[in-house]
Parts: structure tokens; C-alpha cells; sequence
């Protein structure tokens, strides 16, 4: 069985640990039947491990509930990014291995619902628990709206960025969150509202600007440079901007001629939402 999952940018922003839009960039992951395991990877994070410690092994084999297994991996998403690639893994693996719930199964093992979501549904979705199952809603997106994401060389494991986050949050905090979130919504659906404020966050951004100290100036450089807005993606340190489609491939040479001017080493791509999400082939 093979299985395709599209990356996902998530948070977007105000929507933390709800929000996540899925992207055109893949992993592609492949299990037969084998006399013991082997695990092959190739391309983004080909020089992780090849042995029953892979996340796709791992996953492949809780799903089958044996090791007897090949199970190979083909991956263009970036690791530690920002850019869920370990959803998106585990989303594939466990379609791969034959799950009947691979959203369960990535939810599970990533600990939370919105990237994974994406990766299974596609296109803009919201995501949470309820009652213990992960629920997950597609929303609109306006057609016109295209997306380009600087990716830095370094990485930026979703645990470290998590460290920094408060353990409580103010009312004041919540609500602006909520209101941002909102617009943020509105303005997806129909680019003509949306504004730069949609974008804005309380929650997280400001607390993990520590751990990518040029953040703040690349974002908003890159409102000025001709996005409409723009915000971490995901846990980072992957930034994303959102602009009218026309304008995307002149922004993606911006950004990486802001990236060089602050000596921040790595490249920019325009990258469309995925429509599919999942794709399974027998």
C-alpha cells in the first residue's frame, strides 16, 4: 500500500493548536509485506534514523501490530520546520499500514489534531477533540489567495518551541485571540476583507520570538514587501505569507533577498494549498 500527505502550515497566526492549512508539498510513504523490517528514506530527512525508531516504522508497525514489514519513505517537507512534517508522516504511514483511522492514528502520535487534520482533509481546516475523537471541519478558502513560506536552515523542534509558552494566559489575551481569529477566518474565505491584523497572536508568537530572534523584522517586512499578512507557521521557525496569487512569485524573491540582507541562511517557495489531502493507492 502506498500514501501520499500534503505538509501543513498550522496555527496560522491566532488559531493556535485549532487552525491549519495543508500545502502542495509531499510525503510519499510505501509499506509491504517482508521477511523482517527495513526501513529505507529518501530525500527531506533521508539521514534520520533506519530502524524500528523511524516514526513511519513505528507508526507502520502499532497499525499492523507486527515488524515484518518494508516500509519506505519519500519526503519533500522540510523537518523541524514547522512545516508538520511529522503529521504529515504519520498521517501517510498509517494509511500506508492499512488504518482505517490514519487521523486518529497522526493525532495520536502527534499530540495534537490541527496538522494532521489538514494533512488528511485538505485544503483550510479547524480541528480539535471532542469527547476524546478528533474533529475536524474543511472551511473556505478564497481561490486567489496564494502562500509563500521562508524556511530557514535551521531547525526548531516543535518540543523546544512549546517550552517557552506560558501556562496560563490572561482573559484580556483570549479574547484578542478569538477576535483576530475571526477576522482571520473572513478574510481567507474572501481575500477582499482580509487585513494584516488578521494575524496577529497573544498566544505564542511573541514567546517563541526568542528562539528566532528575526522574526519580527521578517514578518513585518514582508507585509511591507507586498503580503497581506503574514505569521509563523506552525511551531516555526517557517514563516508564512499570505498574498493575492499575482503577486506571489515576486514576493517569494523578496523574501529571500530579506532573508540574505539579515544573513538568515535557507530559501523561500511559493507554495499553493492542497485541494486532495490524503491519497491512498493499493
Amino acid at each position: 500500500m502506498r500514501a501520499r500527505a500534503p505538509a501543513s502550515s498550522a496555527n496560522l497566526g491566532p488559531g493556535f493548536d485549532a487552525l491549519a492549512l495543508a500545502l502542495a508539498l509531499y510525503v510519499e510513504v510505501e509499506v509491504e509485506p517482508a521477511a523482517r523490517l527495513v526501513v529505507r528514506a529518501e530525500g527531506e530527512g533521508a539521514d534520520l534514523a533506519d530502524d524500528a525508531s523511524h516514526l513511519a516504522a513505528r507508526v507502520a508497525i502499532d497499525v499492523a501490530g507486527h515488524d515484518r514489514l518494508a516500509v519506505t519513505v519519500r519526503s519533500d517537507i522540510p523537518v523541524a520546520r514547522g512545516l508538520g512534517s511529522s503529521a504529515a508522516l504519520a498521517v501517510a504511514a498509517a494509511a500506508a499500514a492499512g488504518s482505517r483511522d490514519p487521523l486518529a492514528v497522526a493525532a495520536r502520535v502527534d499530540g495534537h489534531p490541527e496538522n494532521a487534520a489538514a494533512s488528511v482533509v485538505g485544503g483550510l481546516v479547524a480541528a480539535t477533540l471532542v469527547k476524546g475523537a478528533v474533529r475536524a471541519v474543511r472551511l473556505p478558502l478564497d481561490s486567489e489567495l496564494s502562500f509563500v513560506v521562508m524556511v530557514p536552515d535551521r531547525p526548531l523542534p516543535t518540543a523546544r518551541a512549546r517550552q517557552v509558552l506560558p501556562q496560563q494566559v490572561s482573559r484580556t489575551d483570549a479574547s484578542f485571540n478569538l477576535g483576530r481569529m475571526a477576522l482571520l477566518l473572513a478574510g481567507l474565505a474572501d481575500r477582499s476583507v482580509l487585513v494584516r491584523e488578521a494575524t496577529e497572536d497573544r498566544l505564542h508568537q511573541d514567546y517563541r520570538s526568542p528562539l528566532f530572534p528575526e522574526a519580527p523584522q521578517l514578518l513585518s517586512r514582508l507585509v511591507s514587501a507586498g503580503a497581506i499578512a503574514s505569521c509563523w507557521s506552525g511551531a516555526g521557525p517557517s514563516l508564512l505569507a499570505i498574498c493575492n496569487a499575482p503577486d506571489a512569485s515576486r514576493l517569494r524573491n523578496a523574501a529571500e533577498g530579506l532573508m540574505a540582507e539579515l544573513g538568515v541562511a535557507g530559501r523561500a517557495m511559493v507554495l499553493d494549498p492542497d485541494e486532495q489531502g490524503l491519497v491512498v493507492e493499493a
